[in-house]
């Protein structure tokens, strides 16, 4: 099965912000979509909404720091069951967020939009936690008509 996978460096920030940013509703909504609701703890289901659509992730895993990983219980059909993970690690200054979206069926069109989605999106992450402004959706770089 294809993957999505991502690296990307965050100057100045400990791991715990990065954490803080990735597994809180608040911090979500401050990168990702502001339209961010429901419980981020394990077990947990998380709604992400952009316009008419939009994802549920279950929580499957929150390791302070270290790990957050979800698993797609509803969106798209090409998302069903896909599991969404974020490992943090300190490398001298910066905070390392290595990106996993596992278990795509094919590489179909819409995966090479969410891929490219994702960067867009963890560029967010790294500006919220580098400058203090994230451009969750709407406000994020617009890539075709899909949006």
């Amino acid at each position: 099965m294809p993957d999505i996978l991502h690296k990307v460096g965050i100057k100045s920030s400990s791991p715990d912000d990065v954490y803080k940013a990735l597994a809180t509703v608040e911090g979500l909504a401050r990168w990702w979509t502001s339209d961010t609701h429901g419980q981020s703890k394990v077990g947990g289901v998380l709604q992400f909404r952009f316009g008419d659509g939009g994802f549920d992730m279950k929580v499957l895993e929150l390791q302070p720091g270290k790990r957050v990983l979800w698993q797609v219980v509803d969106g798209p059909q090409e998302w069903l069951g896909t599991k969404i993970s974020f490992e943090l690690k300190q490398n001298g200054d910066w905070t390392i967020v290595l990106f996993q979206h596992k278990g795509w069926q094919e590489p179909v069109e819409f995966m090479h939009h969410c891929s490219t989605k994702w960067a867009v999106f963890l560029l967010s992450l790294k500006s919220l936690l580098e400058t203090g402004k994230g451009a969750p959706w709407p406000n994020e770089v617009k890539l075709d008509a899909w949006e």
